[in-house]
């Protein structure tokens, strides 16, 4: 039976968000909240009466000064008890603010439809969202970047197909998960460049209601367009329908799973180096790994990467249905599942970005293992650097490659039969063919010299491009946002 109190509370009949509650920042939840999106539609308000007003409108002054008198006394139980009424979000606001500023009343809202301010709010909060998140992706490249710097040179296994391959450095593999976050932040870079408002532009798009407060000025219509994008900051997309077109934020959606999947990239990794007891996430002094296994240490930080990022990725193909489906110049089955997909997609990133700066921060090396792990399999790899040596000591280079094919074999055979340690330089040493002893042998396999040219990539890449990316670095702040 369901475990419910006798008396049914308050407690009961909210849900919260984890998104908002467990996993995103501060500051992300304030932007997307219900006071600051009013705030927003206010200030768009402002911008369109002031516009209206410098062009002749009948709109004092005094009415503007109002309405940015009480434009932050956002009064939320005023507006919901007019929605319940009125069934209209946009209309319920105007009501509630018409009953803070009366002498503005007549005015607010002069022209526009109710997209004019959901439309233009949205893109304009997105903008700001992107430029949070923009901070935060800094954030994680930089992170990234002195890790990789302090790692550059320690050679470690490669793996391909997640078999022994030739090695690389720790370093190096760190600026793979970098050069997808560079290619992120270009894309969020592009979006937030090139992300318009809808602009003023009436019921269906055609300014018409403009166009007769103008009594038919055309030129004033535009005017009055450019004036108000002025004001709140961005380019009005050239023509709409009743909406701006809802690929804006099928764009928005593409940029957001950019970073989720380049996140969950870099989380996958990590969990399998933390299997491997190469490099671990951090972990707390008294965090607990099971409640039933107490040696445990899992890489619960990464895991809720791949967990979020998995959500971000699953928004897009929603997204793209909304769009697909639009109606002639408008139609509503959009405005739900916007609500939705836009705000959680970008709480989302948000989180995981705020995670990612924590764990690439955080993250524990053991060199011990790494060159254990190498040495390992380095034999395997040397192959042609011991059969060259062996050459210039008078051997046949077709002999000894049968040879050192043999012996691979059977020290493989033995490590994976038997459970002993790899014994190839061992047999290649009992083998006259060769004429080098084990430590001959072994003094050939420096592992430096199998992983080319990666320190030296490293130190070019973190000069080159990321030191380009992060130069207007600025870490996010969570007082950025104030409400």
């Amino acid at each position: 039976m369901p475990f419910l109190p006798p008396h049914d509370g308050p407690e009961l009949e909210r849900f919260e968000h984890p998104l908002a509650s467990r996993y995103a920042s501060k500051a992300m939840v304030r932007l997307l909240s219900p006071l600051y999106r009013q705030r927003v539609w206010r200030r768009l308000w402002i911008a369109l009466a002031e516009a209206e007003s410098e062009l002749g409108l009948p709109v004092t002054k005094a009415q503007v000064d109002e309405l940015k008198a009480t434009q932050d006394a956002v009064d939320l139980e005023a507006i919901a008890r007019h929605e319940a009424a009125l069934r209209h979000d946009v209309m319920a606001a105007i009501h509630a603010w018409g009953e803070q500023a009366p002498g503005a009343r007549p005015i607010i809202h002069l022209g526009a439809t109710s997209c004019f301010v959901t439309d233009n709010g949205d893109l304009l909060i997105a903008q700001e969202a992107l430029t949070l998140l923009r901070r935060r992706l800094q954030d994680a490249i930089s992170a990234l970047s002195a890790f990789a710097a302090q790692w550059q040179d320690q050679p470690t296994l490669g793996f391909t197909h997640f078999q022994p391959a030739q090695p690389t450095t720790v370093g190096k593999r760190a600026t793979l998960w970098i050069q997808d976050l560079l290619l992120d932040l270009e894309d969020l870079d592009h979006l937030i460049r090139t992300t318009p408002v809808r602009g003023v532009k009436g019921t269906t798009g055609t300014q018409a209601s403009f166009l007769e407060l103008f009594e038919g000025d055309g030129a004033k219509v535009e005017a009055l367009e450019q004036r108000f994008c002025e004001k709140v900051g961005f380019a009005a997309i050239p023509v709409s329908g009743q909406t701006a077109t809802r690929k804006l934020e099928d764009r928005i959606g593409q940029v957001l799973c950019g970073i989720a999947a380049s996140a969950s990239k870099f989380a996958c990794d990590l969990r399998l180096l933390q299997h491997l007891k190469e490099v671990e996430e951090p972990f707390e002094s008294k965090q607990i790994g099971s409640s039933a296994m107490p040696y445990k240490r899992n890489p619960m930080r990464s895991e809720r990467i791949n967990s979020l990022a998995r959500f971000v990725l699953g928004l897009m193909p929603s997204s793209y249905q909304t769009s697909a489906s639009q109606w002639m110049e408008r139609t509503l089955d959009d405005s739900a599942h916007r609500r939705l997909t836009i705000s959680q997609g970008l709480l989302a990133v948000d989180a995981i970005l705020v995670l990612f700066r924590n764990v690439a921060s955080g993250l524990v090396v053991y060199p011990k293992m790494i060159e254990a792990r190498l040495g390992q399999e380095l034999p395997f790899m040397a192959a042609e650097v011991l059969l060259m040596e062996a050459v210039k000591r008078g051997g046949d280079r077709q002999d000894l490659h049968e040879r050192f094919r043999g012996a691979a074999l059977e020290a493989g055979r033995r490590i994976k039969a038997e459970g002993r340690p790899n014994e190839l330089l061992k047999l290649l040493a009992e083998d006259p063919a060769w004429a080098m002893t084990e430590a001959e042998l072994a003094a050939l396999l420096d592992a430096r010299r199998f992983t080319g040219r990666a320190g030296d990539q490293v130190r070019q890449f973190l000069a080159g491009p990321v030191a380009a990316a992060l130069k207007d670095h600025a870490p996010a702040d969570e007082a950025a946002v104030r409400v």
